[in-house]
């Protein structure tokens, strides 16, 4: 993923869902999925439709989480024979692996922590209409044609349930000017699991945006001592699945 060139070509559809606004390219997933932001305080997202974690259902959990924490408002959510599209409402803060923060990788990283305990704690298990559980994931990698390895089949003891983002990757929570978790975005995964399967993925995603050296820093910052079974079973389960 990365921030794309303020030059590069705009989707016919992304024209026509700005309706005439200005458009500033922000991000550019490994899919070729596109993000921009308009000058009318909007965000649309495109890109190519995705089995795994599609826009509708995005648009469906942003809609429900948005009950209990912050995450944009859906103004418009479609799809065509080969790519779908999001529009929201745009929230004032930054990703947490926005330019500015390259230099304060600390904040940022402890933000992230503290922010995604904040969701796991806002989040009512008990009226989550949807689930992420090692089960879930491994049969929906299995529908789309990947196998997991027999190892990865039977997960640690669940240490606690709780609703997962499902990509707590650190570019998905947003920071306010002073470096705190406002919002929460990319909640196409949103699901009851075991918290570790969060904070694996997160803390990983540390090394991936700001070097080693981070891993515990962000699960501290979570509030909890790390779990090396689980940190290593959920980082092995994300990538195979």
């Amino acid at each position: 993923m990365s921030i794309p060139s303020a030059s590069l070509d705009v989707p016919t559809r992304v024209r026509e869902l700005a309706d005439g606004a200005a458009l500033v390219p922000v991000w550019r997933n490994g899919l070729g999925g596109l993000t921009f932001r308009t000058d009318d305080g909007r965000y649309i997202k495109w890109g190519p439709l995705d089995d795994e974690a599609n826009m509708r259902d995005e648009a469906e959990r942003m809609r429900w989480a948005r009950q209990w924490i912050s995450a944009p408002e859906v103004l418009e959510q479609g799809q065509d024979d080969s790519h779908e599209w999001l529009v929201t409402v745009a929230i004032d803060a930054s990703s947490a692996v926005d330019p500015r923060w390259a230099e304060q990788p600390e904040t940022a990283v402890r933000a992230v922590g503290a922010g995604l305990r904040a969701l796991h704690d806002a989040l009512p298990v008990a009226e989550c209409p949807w689930e992420w559980s090692t089960q879930w994931r491994i049969s929906h990698a299995a529908d789309r044609g990947t196998i997991v390895p027999e190892e990865l089949l039977q997960a640690p003891p669940v240490d606690q349930l709780v609703v997962c983002h499902g990509d707590a990757c650190m570019p998905n929570t947003l920071l306010d000017d002073e470096g705190r978790p406002t919002a929460f975005v990319d909640l196409a995964a949103l699901g009851v699991a075991d918290r570790w399967a969060d904070i694996a993925v997160a803390s990983m995603s540390t090394l991936w945006n700001f070097g080693t050296g981070w891993e515990d820093t962000l699960i501290e910052a979570y509030g909890v001592e790390p779990d090396r079974e689980r940190l290593e079973y959920y980082r092995r389960l994300w990538n195979e699945t």
